[in-house]
């Protein structure tokens, strides 16, 4: 036997690490490939430790911008789209407090242009010019107190059916299409539009309102209505000390209002693609999100209770503010509620794909029902053949490519609601579980005799994917 290769020396090139000098090949030893395991796991590890990282500071840059890309989306949807800005506002033409509101501040406005008193001193006058007894004096001047009332009683009827009409709502929507830009003004502290900012008060112009009962006043017999004064037309929604703050928060999402959705749904994409975990990462990814929209949901309703508590009751009743700021707030409510039950379902779905006991079991009953299913078809004599066939090959592909349509069709659709979410969920489960169904049809003419002849129920696989 030839002795041992001496090792090669140091520098010498990376083959001399693997070959002895005749070029033969050099096993090494036991050592050296322990070594070497040890700082590939270590390498390994440490690689995995970086992802891990990276990936949870994406995590939570995507959670702390959820809620603000919320907010910011239904900024720039509410206040830039017109459409969409008068479908948010036209419910407060029909809400009972609202109209109570208007018709006593006009009531109170048209009686208070109406001087009763002159009337009642100018009876007593000619009352007593024309020598009428005493007692018919005193009687003309007790007048006054029943004289208002029915001046009162007459208005605030003429007012009532103009406010509750179809043209209060017609001229209601037409002037807020008309001053879309007003909530743009308000946020902005522009001094324009039916809603504007002044000074640390948001207030409400009744403007086109008030032109459209002093008109239908007029046309009654009151002719005192044209006197109805331009001034004092505008409702004081609420106070606010940090409304200059508000302001400039609101002109910082607007302008976000694009891009900052975007940004928050690439940073979660990153999250995920970028851990090695990706499934847990999902589910992780989802539930983060489910738990910031409770959140944003639990401070509009701070939020509500803030504002309730800052309006006066002697310039808007409680239920007339509360209406005001549930009608606004809406839209923002419903979305929210939406991604909550996006994240949730996102959340269950990344689960049952897992390999807990549960998921599994979810797995195996479905993979169960959808093979008894298929065996029957084929004892009906329905076969789908290659095509059935095709589908078992590619079940993954199949089921990857319709909660993929499915999202795609969330994605595209104009502001989806919970109902939405749910009708496009059925609508998704119904079509895996018909290419299930299909695709456990499919077999051979022996198959389908034998299982006409023994009535086969053998189970299928018991750990596949969920149909």
């Amino acid at each position: 036997m030839n002795p041992a290769t001496p090792p090669d020396p140091p520098g010498s090139g990376g083959s001399a690490d693997r070959h002895d000098r005749n070029d033969q090949p050099r096993l090494i030893t036991a050592e050296e490939r322990a070594e070497f395991e040890r700082l590939r796991r270590h390498a390994a590890v440490r690689h995995r430790r970086l992802r891990q990282a990276g990936s949870s500071v994406l995590l939570v840059l995507a959670l702390l911008l959820a809620p603000l890309a919320v907010a910011a989306a239904w900024i720039q949807d509410t206040v830039t789209d017109t459409g969409r800005y008068v479908q948010t506002v036209a419910p407060l033409a029909k809400e009972p407090a609202v109209q109570d509101v208007v018709i006593n501040r006009l009531t109170d406005r048209v009686v208070a242009n109406v001087d009763v008193k002159a009337v009642t001193d100018s009876l007593t006058k000619a009352l007593q010019d024309a020598g009428a007894p005493p007692r018919v004096v005193q009687g003309a001047e007790s007048l006054e107190g029943p004289l208002r009332n029915a001046v009162r009683t007459v208005v605030d009827r003429t007012v009532t059916r103009v406010i509750t009409s179809d043209v209060f709502q017609q001229v209601w929507e037409g002037a807020n299409r008309r001053a879309q830009a007003a909530v743009v003004g308000m946020l902005t502290g522009q001094r324009e539009g039916a809603v504007r900012a002044e000074g640390d008060t948001v207030q409400l112009d009744l403007g086109e309102v008030v032109d459209q009962v002093r008109e239908r006043l007029v046309d009654a017999g009151f002719d005192k209505a044209s006197a109805i004064p331009d001034t004092d037309r505008t409702i004081t929604l609420f106070h606010s000390e940090e409304l200059g703050k508000a302001q400039d928060a609101m002109r910082l999402l607007d302008i976000l209002g694009t891009w900052l959705p975007v940004l928050t749904v690439v940073l979660a994409a990153l999250a995920v693609w970028t851990n090695p975990a990706h499934r847990v990462m999902l589910m992780i990814t989802a539930t983060g999100v489910g738990v910031m929209m409770v959140l944003l949901l639990v401070a509009l309703a701070v939020v509500r209770r803030v504002y309730l508590d800052s309006v006066p009751p002697s310039e808007l009743p409680a239920d007339a503010a509360a209406a005001i700021y549930d009608t606004f707030v809406r839209f923002l409510r419903d979305s929210t509620r939406t991604l909550l039950v996006v994240s949730v379902i996102t959340a269950l779905l990344a689960y049952l794909y897992g390999p807990g006991r549960p998921a599994r079991a979810v797995r195996k009953a479905a993979d169960r029902g959808t093979t008894a299913a298929g065996r029957g078809l084929r004892r009906a004599g329905v076969d789908t053949g290659s095509a059935g066939r095709w589908l078992t090959d590619h079940r993954a592909w199949t089921t990857g490519a319709v909660i993929a349509a499915a999202a795609l069709t969330l994605v595209l659709w104009n502001y989806p609601t919970v109902g939405a979410v749910a009708l496009v969920l059925g609508i998704a489960v119904a079509v895996v579980i018909v290419l299930a169904v299909l695709a456990a049809t499919a077999g051979t003419a022996e198959r389908v005799s034998a299982d006409r002849v023994t009535g086969s129920t053998a189970e299928g696989p018991a750990d596949g994917p969920a149909p």
